[in-house]
């Protein structure tokens, strides 16, 4: 069984990462929240253990909103977006406790995650209410508020006194008094308000936290945080509501076929769950659109390969399987996507999820047309061989098995109905 040590702290930043995304690049607004509680659970009684779940926690803290696009950008900048939510507040929260309380890894998060919007005086859909909301909830409740009320355009400073006017106002209501207190305390630090605002620190605070150590991932850990991904990018659109799951067991099937190792086979899997996390900064009305795309939302479309392989590259020990997952449009001929690789840099692995993710998306619905039969499917393939954009042995494989791939394809569509 293969075995990834890594930092917590950098696998969750770099799956914080994908919350993030937006179409002009990154937002950092789960980082700042994650900044926020560090100050106040440094003033309140949090233990250590009790300080890196909220540190964790504040950095997933809207994984539930995640495969809306609309909702996220809503999320950060109410002001700014009048998009009315679809949603209560407290739904995507309750969304974000499904998602991670279905995660081994990450089910220790759950809670906190659930209660985040909850006001301290009750009223919440929970039924809890002070001292009964869990107290990582209370903080993260209060820094997610103060995050998106400060007015990014301009200087920190001037904002200080209305802010805390403002969250003092509301202590005992909306606000744990307590976390209420720790924030007039870290307000009077001006490093405090300087760290918000400061685009470098985020970086310096992950760095920070990697003291924290390493911890031991198998292969199936990161199968099951692979698959809470999975679940979200799937979520954007309902005409790929089974794409990621259908890429990673046709690539699993092709790298069985291809003599690789269970390990392997593991890793392949989540590769294919992960393939296309960097969808996630596509607005929904690009992957939902029911005709071609404008030469400008193609840019958009195609910005997602780069994201996927950035974010897990951050992770550190994921190289290979960042290559799988993030390598699908680079073809053999060297004019792919992001980064224009050459053969030679293509490994079994890419070259396989490549061939996947084409069957895949030519054997499903897709919003402008019908699934396509094996006779299309394998005339625009054998077409793309011919042109040395994909793995010709792959190809040939891909159809001696046709039936038990397109199986996979039948089986999604029918979980669809």
């Amino acid at each position: 069984m293969h075995y990834f040590n890594i930092s917590p702290v950098r696998l969750l930043r770099g799956l914080s990462l994908a919350l993030e995304l937006v179409v002009d690049g990154i937002n950092t607004h789960h980082w700042r929240v994650a900044s926020i509680c560090r100050y106040l659970a440094q003033t309140m009684e949090f233990s250590q253990a009790e300080k890196q779940a909220l540190f964790m926690s504040a950095l997933l803290h809207d994984i539930g909103a995640a495969s809306d696009f609309n909702e996220r950008r809503w999320l950060l900048n109410p002001a700014a977006y009048a998009v009315p939510p679809r949603r209560t507040i407290f739904d995507h929260a309750e969304e974000g406790w499904s998602l991670l309380n279905s995660c081994a890894v990450f089910s220790g998060l759950a809670e906190t995650v659930r209660h985040h919007h909850d006001r301290w005086e009750g009223g919440n859909p929970s039924g809890a209410a002070g001292e009964v909301i869990p107290p990582a909830s209370r903080v993260i409740h209060l820094a997610d508020a103060l995050e998106i009320k400060i007015n990014k355009r301009e200087s920190i400073f001037p904002q200080r006194g209305e802010l805390i006017s403002f969250f003092q106002g509301r202590a005992g209501r909306d606000y744990d008094p307590a976390a209420v207190e720790a924030l007039v305390q870290a307000s009077r630090k001006d490093c405090f308000w300087l760290d918000l605002v400061n685009p470098s620190y985020s970086g310096l605070i992950f760095h920070e936290m990697e003291s924290w150590g390493l911890a031991c991932y198998k292969v199936r850990d990161m199968l099951s945080i692979a698959e809470v991904f999975a679940k979200i990018i799937d979520r954007t659109s309902v005409f790929t509501a089974h794409h990621s799951r259908s890429v990673s067991k046709v690539a699993t099937l092709l790298a069985g076929e291809c003599g690789f190792c269970e390990s392997e086979l593991h890793m392949m899997e989540t590769a294919g769950l992960f393939h296309d996390l960097g969808k996630l900064n596509i607005p929904n009305a690009i992957l939902e659109k029911p005709g071609p795309l404008t030469s400008e939302e193609i840019e958009v479309m195609r910005q997602h390969t780069y994201h996927t392989y950035r974010i897990l590259q951050q992770i550190g020990q994921l190289e290979t399987m960042a290559e799988w997952a993030a390598f699908h449009h680079e073809t053999l001929d060297g004019a792919g996507y992001p980064f224009r690789l050459p053969a030679r840099a293509l490994s079994l692995g890419s070259r396989i999820m490549a061939v996947a993710d084409i069957f895949v998306a030519l054997a499903e619905n897709r919003p402008y047309r019908k699934r396509l039969e094996r006779a299309g499917v394998e005339k625009i393939m054998r077409d793309m061989t011919a042109r040395g954009k994909i793995e010709p042995r792959l190809v040939n494989l891909l159809f001696d098995i046709y039936p038990r791939a397109d199986e996979i394809i039948l089986a999604a569509a029918a979980q669809k109905e």
